[in-house]
């Protein structure tokens, strides 16, 4: 089977109650949930939510980069995040940065700032990964009951819009138009012109034309979709509506409907006014008051392109998905969502067919580089499990290359696995897969390599050691018709020699090709480990691994 290394993956872990933080650095503000998760539901508990509007999608219009004041900012806040969580015994802390930190030149200079003085790591995620992430926390709050619901989230630099029925999300997008990014780029009159007016909500429909057409093209014949919408902009929105409908604003939010007619009302009304005369709106917040309208704009472009009156309002979004993440990567879901326990198995399979890759050879591949691993981890190195699924990965994904062309498919192929859509990775593990996935032939690392040169020092390090596995596993199958069938991994700890005891599938085949492939390949991973390999073929009947 294609999937058989990927397997132990999923083992659900033992893992006693415990008290997660799960912080989102948004394009407006930042977030963050302390919960208490009892595996043995499985399920959370929130327990404490922190908001800051540091305004990250505050970016100089004329580099892009993120501003030194916003930083400082953003900084401060999330040492009191910490703070905040330590309060609760959080023993885990998982941070996530979206469209703003993406976008920004030196985003990843600010990562590393945060990493440094913070000792945090925060983990940038493309903006289909955050859609995948947002659909798991509705799903926490919601029932779907197996129908198909559309998902809308605004945020302050990206929408995302999902369609999915409690199962596999069917359609995942994030589109460039957010209320932050909008009021920054578009809007420069207070209240806003008429002529700005039209041409922002013109605007945003031209930007969600495509994706809506993409989504709405994925229901089946007769489906009726129910609309959901999230994020801050939604239930500022919702809290306007009830506090005249009701009086009152509902809580909890989620289950709060309103119709696309009171919307467009509400739209009409916020134009008409300032800034300053919009925050004394009962429900809007100083901060968000400058942003609402550009907000409320998508909404209403999306409501009408979807065909849909009415949206029901639900309070979990990102920072809940990312904690539902968190418990699948443990294996502590095995229901409803047990399915994107192997989002990532899955995704890397789909893009290996995708680019017509070989799956019996790759998987053959696979098998041997995680042998090796294996059966080396303690004696030549120390990584574990989360290397352990990146390699897998890259060696699955190695030869995607040959789709673009035969001549340095290497390099082709780390383009191709840099810039696709496998989700369930961050931006730094993609990093990490394309580069261990372009070092299985030729040349070793180097930091002339500009690929390799803007990884941090610990995942060269990782590439280094993990990318010399791959080079011998695609030695192993150098025929490409799984000539070995096992291997055993021996080594001296005295002579520093390392012996790989191979077992034909074939005991007439002398597997000479394999064998020529191995010793030319072995250089490299001998350098990088310090040893002698040696290699032979071997009857006899007990190995390891494969």
């Amino acid at each position: 089977m294609v999937n058989s290394v990927s397997a132990s993956w999923l083992i659900p872990t033992q893992v006693e109650q415990q008290i997660i933080a799960a912080i989102d650095l948004g394009t407006n503000s930042l977030h963050m949930v302390v919960v208490k998760v009892e595996p043995t539901l499985p399920a959370f508990t929130i327990i404490a939510r922190e908001k800051e509007p540091v305004r990250l999608g505050d970016r100089d219009l004329t580099t892009g980069n993120l501003k030194l004041e916003v930083i400082n900012r953003a900084i401060a806040t999330l040492s009191r995040f910490q703070e905040i969580a330590k309060t609760f015994n959080a023993q885990t802390t998982i941070a996530v940065a979206t469209s703003a930190v993406r976008e920004a030149p030196n985003g990843k200079e600010f990562l590393q700032q945060v990493d440094e003085q913070l000792g945090l790591k925060v983990d940038l995620i493309s903006g289909q990964e955050e859609a995948r992430r947002i659909y798991l926390g509705v799903l926490s709050g919601m029932e779907f009951n197996d129908q198909p619901h559309i998902i809308i989230d605004i945020g302050g630099g990206s929408t995302e819009l999902i369609l999915g029925d409690s199962h596999e999300a069917r359609s995942l997008s994030s589109t460039k138009i957010g209320a932050v990014r909008l009021t920054t780029e578009r809007i420069t009159t207070d209240p806003i012109s008429d002529r700005e007016f039209n041409y922002l909500t013109a605007s945003v429909r031209g930007a969600l034309e495509r994706p809506v057409d993409e989504l709405r093209a994925l229901l089946q014949p007769g489906e009726v979709a129910r609309l959901v919408g999230t994020s801050g902009t939604i239930e500022t929105l919702a809290a306007v509506h009830a506090r005249e409908k009701l009086g009152l604003t509902p809580s909890p939010l989620t289950g709060y409907q309103f119709c696309l007619k009171d919307l467009q009302e509400i739209v009409h009304r916020l134009r008409r006014l300032n800034y300053v005369e919009r925050a004394a709106i009962a429900g809007i917040s100083e901060s968000r008051s400058e942003i609402i309208l550009a907000g409320a704009i998508i909404l209403v472009e999306a409501m009408k392109l979807l065909g849909l009156d009415t949206l029901t309002v639900c309070e979990r979004s990102l920072r809940e998905g990312i904690i539902v993440n968190w418990m699948l990567s443990h294996g502590l879901i095995e229901d409803r969502l047990r399915y994107q326990s192997s989002v990532r198995q899955r995704n890397v399979i789909k893009t290996a067919q995708k680019y017509q890759a070989n799956l019996k050879h790759s998987d053959r591949v696979a098998n041997f580089a995680i042998s090796l691993f294996d059966q080396l981890q303690g004696k030549l190195h120390s990584w574990g499990v989360e290397e352990r699924q990146l390699l897998w990965a890259a060696a699955m994904l190695h030869n995607c290359g040959y789709h673009v062309n035969h001549a340095a498919h290497h390099k082709h192929t780390y383009y191709l696995v840099r810039h696709g859509e496998l989700l369930g990775y961050t931006e730094t593990e993609l990093e990490i897969i394309a580069n261990i996935a372009r070092y299985h032939r030729r040349s070793a690392p180097k930091k002339k390599h500009e690929n390799y040169r803007i990884l941090s020092k610990n995942s060269r390090q990782l590439v280094n050691q993990v990318s010399a596995f791959l080079r011998l596993a695609v030695a192993l199958d150098r025929r490409q018709i799984g000539a070995i069938s096992q291997l055993r991994c021996d080594y001296n700890f005295t002579s520093f020699e390392l012996h790989l005891h191979l077992k034909p599938a074939h005991l007439n085949d002398d597997c000479a090709l394999e064998l020529w492939s191995l010793d030319t390949k072995k250089a490299i991973f001998e350098a990088e480990y310090g040893v002698k390999l040696l290699a032979s073929l071997d009857l006899a009947p007990s190995y390891i691994g494969a």
